[in-house]
């Protein structure tokens, strides 16, 4: 996965999945217990730009810019950069960026955890969207990937 991260040009997460992330990677290396592939993951995530949308925070830090509406023709510039792909995090995110027709692939990691509750995957109920699975993929960890285009748009 770290393969894919890496040439992952910016992340943009929901306030909090950025919380969640903020609150263990800038350090998660400092663990003697931590795998290689995590120890590389926490130095891949702290020098990566990140975007997170909030209405509330005013700032936030490793290398994060604070963006407080999704406005589709600012994520458009944001696309437009060189760089590589964004990859989006979180569940209201996602959404908005939809049913603004601003998710151009889904690339989906599967990780095995039964929670037994959380929030749906896909929580735009107005919007369809016709995806075909372009590829498959089982790490080590037990993770799977699944990467699908928009119909059409493989």
């Amino acid at each position: 996965m770290n393969g894919q991260f890496r040439t992952t040009g910016a992340f943009m997460f929901g306030r909090v999945t950025h919380e969640l992330m903020a609150g263990y990677w800038p350090t998660a290396d400092q663990d003697p217990d931590l795998s290689a592939p995590m120890v590389e993951f926490a130095g891949i995530w702290r020098e990566m730009p990140k975007f997170v949308f909030s209405r509330t925070l005013t700032q936030a830090s490793w290398n994060t810019t604070v963006i407080h509406d999704v406005v589709p023709e600012q994520i458009a510039e944001l696309k437009a950069q060189p760089g590589g792909d964004i990859a989006l995090s979180g569940a209201n995110l996602a959404s908005t960026f939809m049913r603004h027709g601003l998710v151009d692939e889904f690339r989906i990691l599967v990780h095995p955890v039964v929670l037994g509750r959380g929030r749906p995957l896909f929580e735009a109920p107005d919007v369809r969207l016709d995806l075909r699975l372009e590829e498959t993929r089982t790490f080590g960890n037990g993770v799977v990937l699944l990467h699908y285009s928009r119909d059409g748009e493989g």
